[in-house]
C-alpha cells in the first residue's frame, strides 16, 4: 500500500509538481510518528536516566557504528544516481541503484546478526532475564526494540522502492527528462537515513 502510494497511476500521464508534493506529505507523516517514539523516549530517559545510560551499554556499538557508515554511504549512492540520470547515464543510474539496495541488505543482515547476539543473551521484550533488571532498563529496550523494528520495516520498504523504480528506469519509462519517482525514493531513503543519525546516538551513545 505504502509503494503503490508513491507511484503514480500512469507513468505517461503523471503531475511531477503533485508527485512531489504528495511526497513530502507522505515523509511529513512519518516525521510525526517517529516524533512521537522520541518524545516516549525522552520521558523514558528523564524518569530512568541512570537505567537508560546502563542499558545502552549493553547494545553493541560497533553493530550501530558500521550500520551509520553504510546508511551514510547508501544516501550517497542514491543521491548520485539521480545527477547521473540527470546527465542521461542509465547505466551508472542503475549501478548505483542497486549499490543503495545493497547497502539496505548489509543493513538488515548486520541488524539481524546483532538482535540475534542480544536475544540470545536474554535481552528481548517479554523475557524474564529482561525484567529481572528493572523498569528502567525494560522500558529502553521495549523502546528500542520497537523503534529500530520500525525502522528496519522503513529500510525494507525503502529498498523495495528504489528497486521498482530501477526496473522503470531499466525500461525506459524512467529517464532523464522523467525522474521524479527516483526523486522520491531518494527522499524516502533520506527520511530512513536521517531517522537512523538520531537512533544511534540516542540509544548507542548515552554516557
Amino acid at each position: 500500500m505504502i509503494i503503490k502510494g508513491l507511484l503514480p497511476m500512469s507513468i505517461e500521464h503523471r503531475d511531477d509538481t503533485g508527485a512531489r508534493f504528495g511526497m513530502w506529505l507522505f515523509l511529513y507523516t512519518e516525521v510525526i510518528l517517529f516524533s512521537g517514539l522520541f518524545i516516549l523516549y525522552s520521558v523514558g530517559l528523564a524518569k530512568f536516566p541512570q537505567q537508560f545510560a546502563e542499558a545502552s551499554h549493553k547494545l553493541n556499538i560497533y553493530f550501530g557504528t558500521i550500520n551509520t557508515l553504510v546508511l551514510l554511504t547508501s544516501s550517497l549512492t542514491i543521491a548520485l544516481a539521480i545527477t547521473a540520470i540527470q546527465k542521461n547515464k542509465i547505466k551508472l543510474t542503475l549501478n548505483l541503484c542497486f549499490v543503495t539496495i545493497f547497502l539496505a541488505i548489509v543493513f538488515l543482515i548486520n541488524k539481524y546478526f546483532e538482535w540475534s547476539a542480544e536475544i540470545g543473551h536474554g535481552i528481548y521484550p517479554g523475557s524474564e532475564h529482561l525484567a529481572e533488571m528493572g523498569p528502567g532498563i525494560t522500558a529502553f529496550f521495549n523502546l528500542y526494540y520497537f523503534t529500530a523494528g520500525l525502522h528496519g520495516f522503513h529500510i525494507l520498504i525503502g529498498g523495495t522502492l528504489i528497486a521498482v523504480v530501477a526496473t522503470l528506469i531499466a525500461k525506459g519509462k524512467v529517464t532523464s527528462d522523467r525522474y521524479t519517482l527516483l526523486e522520491n525514493s531518494a527522499l524516502y531513503w533520506h527520511l530512513v537515513d536521517l531517522v537512523w543519525i538520531f537512533l544511534f546516538p540516542l540509544y548507542y551513545l548515552i554516557l
